[in-house]
């Protein structure tokens, strides 16, 4: 099983972070109490380290690729594009298989995304069988995977910076 004692996800080099970053959260407006966790974790860690930030908000899981892609493409952010997204979701399992079909759809269009978008799209998703799997995992026993995603979008920021490419 995945724990956060098996990483050292939170050892960061703070040397290493941008001084003036910018994050993007895209966050789905279903299982709202869950989601709104992730996103409290997140902002929590990226205010932490001063790094800016904008959520956008967007109905479901499935939308969140078109999200994220809509805003890079968006005319006005022409001038301050983003250097990290973080998809924020949480898909419970029903008892239909619209959950396979909502996973497998946002997890291709953030494979996507990170493929064609010249800055990381990090992936803070939950895709759980209940309300309790989501629980340990928004503060529980497996951590908090809101304040993970933050930490892996400044990790992945400082890496592409490392390699001096530019967005």
């Amino acid at each position: 099983m995945a724990e956060i004692s098996n990483s050292n996800l939170y050892s960061i080099d703070a040397g290493t972070l941008p001084q003036s970053a910018c994050v993007v959260i895209v966050r789905t407006e279903w299982n709202n109490d869950i989601v709104g966790k992730l996103e409290e974790g997140c902002i929590k860690v990226l205010k932490n380290y001063g790094i800016d930030h904008k959520v956008i908000t967007v109905p479901g899981a499935f939308e969140v690729p078109f999200g994220i892609a809509a805003y890079w493409n968006a005319p006005h952010i022409a001038d301050r594009k983003p250097d990290a997204f973080v998809a924020l979701a949480c898909v419970i399992r029903g008892d239909t298989p619209h959950f396979d079909y909502v996973c497998k759809g946002i997890t291709d269009g953030v494979v996507q995304l990170n493929i064609q978008l010249p800055v990381p799209v990090v992936f803070g998703v939950l895709t759980v069988d209940n309300d309790q799997q989501a629980l340990e995992r928004v503060g529980g026993k497996h951590g908090h995977k809101g304040e993970e995603a933050a930490v892996t979008a400044l990790k992945m920021i400082a890496l592409k910076n490392s390699f001096n490419i530019r967005s």
